[in-house]
């Protein structure tokens, strides 16, 4: 259950492609629908204003900035003079490079964390650069019972998923017992960690939110 729609959905662009479709354009009409809405809200215009100082509809106006549709030549040509902007504008960060990690079956880096000590094997699944390197995401892997088991607190927000085993994990005064295919979202500020190994070996997708002025630990 959610208390509202996907922010993915909220914030960005969706749209259907073609099979046979090159992503290139894609990315070209992204680039163009999210400097005409930035340049638009930049001048406090609502989609009807800018839509009638352009001379196009206002669902035309609302395709563009959702990458929905292709822009002729004529229309990217009144969008930036009814923006005030050399059309060059309109093409800003539409070659930029996007980051992304590959990790192949079995692959990930092993790190060490403060459970290992405790049977606890962490691998890292890819890491990003700069402002994406706040989602830190991890493959644990639990073999050993232990009489004491490793407590954690930090910023932001920890989702898992469960792959095999069984366990007990506490996340403040809740105790929650994880199956495979159970998941838990939790804040991390909250002491949170294993109660109890029931059934090994366990194996659980860690994903990490740290918020935006906090780095990922190492």
């Amino acid at each position: 259950m959610t208390d509202g729609p996907l922010l993915r959905n909220d914030t960005g662009t969706a749209r259907e492609r073609g099979a046979d479709e090159p992503l290139g354009g894609l990315e070209l009409e992204v680039a163009i629908g999210r400097n005409v809405r930035e340049l638009r809200n930049q001048y406090g215009l609502t989609v009807a204003e800018l839509a009638i100082r352009v001379g196009i509809s206002k669902a035309m106006l609302s395709k563009i900035e959702n990458a929905q549709t292709s822009c002729s030549l004529g229309t990217l040509g009144a969008l930036a003079e009814g923006l005030d902007v050399p059309v060059t504008s309109l093409f800003r960060g539409a070659d930029r490079e996007r980051p992304s990690a590959f990790v192949p079956a079995g692959g990930g880096t092993a790190i060490v964390r403060d459970g290992s000590q405790a049977g606890h094997e962490y691998h890292l699944l890819g890491s990003l650069r700069g402002e994406h390197r706040r989602l830190e995401c991890l493959h644990v892997t639990l073999t050993v019972k232990s009489r004491t088991y490793p407590l954690f607190q930090h910023p932001g927000t920890e989702f898992i998923y469960m792959l095999e085993g069984v366990m007990d994990y506490a996340h403040g005064r809740a105790i929650h017992r994880l199956t495979p295919g159970d998941s838990l979202q939790m804040d991390g500020e909250g002491a949170h960690g294993p109660a109890d190994l029931v059934e090994l070996p366990i194996r659980f997708l860690s994903v990490i939110a740290f918020p935006d002025t906090v780095a990922p630990h190492r």
